[in-house]
């Protein structure tokens, strides 16, 4: 793309009351952005308002300084650091998954590696999304690592939204199987430009993904963590996927607007059940009610995607603490608090903390906030 056409793209994308599906259809009647800019006001109006068409024949006041930014911004890519790349709707790396679904964006910034920029970024139907809370219980966050490392061992492309919690999990769980193969290790898609990384607590994430995977937005460079973005953004993370798993999700969560996207597109929809008491469960009870299949280790995804299974099944929700420990038996999977374990044990709250504490370095209990405890399967 050189620079006379991503100003047109730009310019496209910029222009006040154009939406996505509007440009689509100026794209499909008058072909290149160029072209739509050729035309007169009345050429326009055969197939927008007055007003859209008044914006298109209007320079919009931010694209000189906006195009000067992008294009300083493809120069500017190192060649020891990620390569970075702008795919406009119809080039050959557009992903074909997400050209499927009801609004395709018109423009995708990436930053990654140059072996995959230079070929086909988006591997063809072996993407899988894994989304869920942002404050994930312990189990959580430890399934969601546990499924993305054995899924991305089984060959899948793990897809979230660099969030904290369980976004973060399945991308470092996808990084902790990958290696330098055809495929992205993992994709994140952002709701900011990628000129910035939100929330910063994820850039050293954000850097490992760039050298290894994928770093995907839609938003334009200097776009800042607006909260409107991010619910629009997880129409592309399913988009990109055959699958969306839930790990954790509470009632009223961005997780489930992913996952009613998946549905909307024809996507399969996986959740993790959880605990009946924790409340981020209850998104996941809820879309397993409503007919999202019921995963308990990452071959029942695979089995459903018709993948064969990794010849370690790392994603495995069942406990693997050690059986004989009467502490761990008797805390089970709920989150716990000291008087509730004196009662259910019979030993003074003294001991208990000694052997939580030991089961807590050991990596079997975590320490929950309001003096609980929990176990932790699979770690």
């Amino acid at each position: 793309m050189d620079r006379d056409e991503l100003g047109a793209w730009l310019r496209l994308t910029l222009s006040p009351g154009v939406g996505n599906g509007t440009a689509r259809s100026l794209l499909a009647r008058f072909g290149l952005p160029q072209a739509i800019f050729d035309q007169t006001e009345a050429a326009l109006l055969h197939c927008v308002t007055p007003a859209q068409a008044r914006a298109l024949t209007a320079v919009p006041d931010n694209w000189q300084a906006l195009l000067d930014t992008t294009w300083q911004w493809l120069a500017d890519a190192r060649p020891e650091g990620p390569a970075r790349a702008i795919v406009a709707l119809g080039d050959r790396r557009y992903p074909p998954l997400l050209l499927e679904t009801q609004d395709p964006p018109l423009l995708l910034y990436l930053m990654g590696p140059a072996r995959l920029l230079d070929a086909n970024p988006f591997p063809t139907g072996l993407c899988l999304a894994v989304v869920g809370s942002r404050n994930p219980t312990a189990q959580g966050a430890e399934n969601a690592r546990h499924f993305s490392r054995a899924l991305q061992g089984a060959g899948l492309t793990i897809v979230s939204g660099l969030a904290l919690g369980v976004d973060a999990a399945a991308h470092e769980g996808a990084l902790d199987a990958a290696t330098d193969g055809a495929a992205a290790a993992t994709i994140a898609v952002v709701g900011t430009g990628l000129d910035r990384v939100y929330p910063r607590k994820n850039l050293g994430l954000a850097h490992r993904i760039a050298a290894r995977g994928l770093l995907v937005s839609e938003y334009p460079l200097g776009t800042p963590p607006l909260p409107a973005n991010f619910p629009k953004r997880n129409r592309i993370i399913s988009g990109l996927s055959q699958g969306t798993l839930v790990v954790e999700a509470a009632l009223a969560s961005g997780s489930l607007i992913t996952a009613r996207m998946a549905a909307e597109q024809g996507r399969e929809v996986f959740a993790i059940p959880g605990s009946i008491h924790a409340p981020q469960s209850r998104g996941s009870h809820a879309l397993i009610r409503q007919g999202a299949k019921l995963v308990e280790t990452a071959q029942d995804i695979l089995e459903e995607l018709c993948l064969p299974a990794p010849a370690q099944d790392g994603g495995s929700a069942a406990p693997a603490g050690p059986p004989e420990s009467p502490l761990l038996q008797a805390l089970g999977f709920d989150p716990m608090g000291i008087d509730a374990l004196v009662a259910r044990t019979g030993c003074d709250a003294a001991s208990l903390q000694v052997q939580l504490l030991e089961l807590e370095l050991d990596g079997h209990v975590a320490r929950l906030p309001g003096g609980l405890f929990q176990r932790v399967a699979g770690a």
